[in-house]
């Protein structure tokens, strides 16, 4: 990958492909009006529905007064970006916004207890480089993405790429455990482009990879996702399953990596994709980096997290008569579990099957960021969806109280982002 990068401007560029140019203006006149007195007439045209939507969407966006540079283009383009106001803002695909919820019947990724490190991207200024982390090579700002900031890999030549490492106190040293987990999501275009994890950091650790590495390079210890790629291979070259090479582009998909004392697992939104008993290096620190041959194609990531691993929930729970997580994650602000939450969820289901006497009182808890007021009624809205998802999955109503304590139970002080992403935490304790 080059060292040096030219910023890649695009203009956006609009293709009409309303369905009024198919109606002379009289008559989308009649049309229109009939549809306003009877809507739910069944012989209406389609293409006036459609039409219809799309003069009351922007209506709406009208009266509500929003910034017409921030609105997302309701087009069937494929992503594209575009600057303004110096600041940097992607277009994205709206259809994305109503795709359905996925169900993670058989995600078994458990995230680790303790949060190493966190980047939600709050706070970000967009087109400034992103805060928590350090530059290896090419041009890296936050951008505007689909109404969230994201770390935009901006990428300007043939062998363009960028890279960034996470800004880690002592990160000259090995900060990784024996146990830990990574975790983030990656927007994948519907052209070729590739994400590596590397299990290093390529910019403080370059004496530390030696002792480990056959070779001085610290690139070597890495793992690959070339997802659009009909031939997506491991860092041994090895190709991996077909569920590894899904042409499937302009989405957001979530990586997730486990490594417990050299056993590897790798996660591709809810299929594991690779499972290897002995990686045979030691992991040392983190970075991440894209990569497209015609560098034209950009990579964005967002909720990126580390985590120390600890001992299975089970026997924390035989322990201590409860277990903590903080692996069951919401949309901010609101209840809805986000579909990477499964993995937590799928192994209380399972223990709970196995053990029909278990009764738990599930009980939420958030940061302290935001009104006390509306984190309570959040922590308890929160646990109730928690119970929804087991009791739709098959364990009965009556095993399961659900309780929230917003802000009122700090388990670590809310100044950076790792400690509120450990405050916001689910938490099942025995009843009986």
């Amino acid at each position: 990958m080059s060292k040096k990068f030219i910023i890649s401007i695009f203009i956006l560029t609009f293709i009409s492909t309303t369905t009024f140019a198919q109606f002379s203006l009289e008559s989308l006149k009649k049309k229109v009006q009939k549809k306003i007195e009877n809507r739910i007439e069944k012989n209406i045209d389609k293409g006036i529905d459609k039409s219809l939507d799309k003069v009351e969407e922007e209506a709406g966006k009208s009266i509500s007064g929003t910034d017409s540079s921030q609105v997302e283009q309701k087009t069937n383009q494929k992503a594209t970006t575009t600057k303004l106001d110096e600041k940097t803002n992607i277009v994205a695909d709206s259809t994305q916004k109503s795709s359905p919820k996925i169900l993670w019947n058989k995600y078994d990724f458990i995230p680790g207890a303790e949060i190493i490190f966190e980047d939600n991207l709050e706070n970000e200024q967009n087109g400034e480089f992103p805060s928590k982390w350090d530059l290896y090579e090419g041009n890296i700002e936050i951008a505007n993405f689909e109404g969230e900031n994201v770390i935009y890999f901006i990428k300007a030549n043939a062998n363009g790429g960028g890279g960034i490492v996470p800004l880690i106190k002592n990160a000259n040293e090995d900060y990784l455990p024996n146990e830990f987990t990574v975790e983030f999501d990656a927007y994948f275009p519907s052209n070729y482009l590739t994400y590596y994890v590397f299990f290093a950091d390529m910019i403080n650790q370059r004496e530390l990879i030696k002792t480990f590495s056959k070779q001085e390079n610290p690139k070597d210890q890495y793992l690959r996702f070339d997802i659009n790629s009909a031939d997506a291979k491991d860092r041994d070259g090895n190709v991996l399953p077909s569920e590894f090479s899904v042409q499937k582009g302009d989405t957001w998909r979530h990586i997730a990596i486990s490594v417990n004392n050299r056993a590897l697992k790798a996660y591709l939104d809810q299929t594991r994709i690779l499972d290897i008993p002995n990686i045979k290096y030691n992991p040392t620190g983190i970075g991440i980096c894209t990569h497209n041959p015609s560098g034209t194609v950009k990579g964005y990531i967002k909720n990126i997290r580390i985590a120390k691993g600890a001992v299975p929930l089970y026997d924390k729970f035989l322990t201590d008569g409860k277990f903590v997580t903080s692996g069951i994650k919401f949309d901010i602000g609101k209840a809805s579990i986000k579909p990477e939450s499964m993995g937590v969820i799928n192994y209380v289901f399972e223990m709970m099957k196995n053990h029909p006497d278990l009764i738990f009182s599930v009980e939420g808890h958030t940061d302290s960021d935001g009104n006390d007021s509306f984190n309570q009624k959040l922590s308890e809205e929160r646990a109730n969806s928690v119970i929804r998802e087991l009791v739709g999955m098959g364990i009965e109503k009556n095993r399961l109280t659900g309780k929230g304590w917003g802000e009122s139970k700090p388990i670590c002080q809310n100044t950076t982002p790792e400690e509120k992403a450990q405050n916001r935490r689910v938490e099942f304790i025995k009843i009986k």
